[in-house]
């Protein structure tokens, strides 16, 4: 059976950038303002800043490790999945914040969350 995290950290940084571009990008093409502009240009900077401070590839500095950036990941998430209720958000903006929510958890599931760990199984098992 396949291990179904396969996504690499390299990877999972790769779609980091793409998804905070589309989180400070999106709002402005779909048309949102006040606070669902601005939240989630808020969420793709911070996004940017805790990526450029993570344990791998595409960081400026390895401040933090990755599981420490997946639990960051999961908590953006959460608060992407909480704004359309506790800001009172229907229609075009609640599906935006529902499916930036759940896309960030699927990528965190298919993450690897200890690649060595991950990578020294694969060589053990192909020797």
């Amino acid at each position: 059976m396949s291990n179904i995290r396969f996504l690499t950290p390299t990877l999972h940084g790769v779609l980091n950038y793409a998804a905070a571009t589309g989180l400070i990008v999106l709002p402005f093409i779909l048309g949102f303002g006040g606070l669902a502009l601005w939240l989630s240009v808020a969420g793709g900077i911070g996004l940017i800043g805790y990526s450029l401070l993570t344990d791998y590839a595409f960081s400026a500095a390895a401040v933090i490790s990755f599981k420490t950036h997946l639990v960051l990941d999961l908590a953006a998430a959460l608060s992407f999945a909480a704004a359309p209720f506790v800001f009172s958000w229907g229609g075009l903006i609640m599906g935006y914040y529902l499916v930036m929510a759940g896309a960030v958890v699927v990528v965190v599931a298919l993450s690897q969350a200890d690649p060595i760990t991950v990578s020294d199984s694969t060589l053990s098992s192909a020797g």
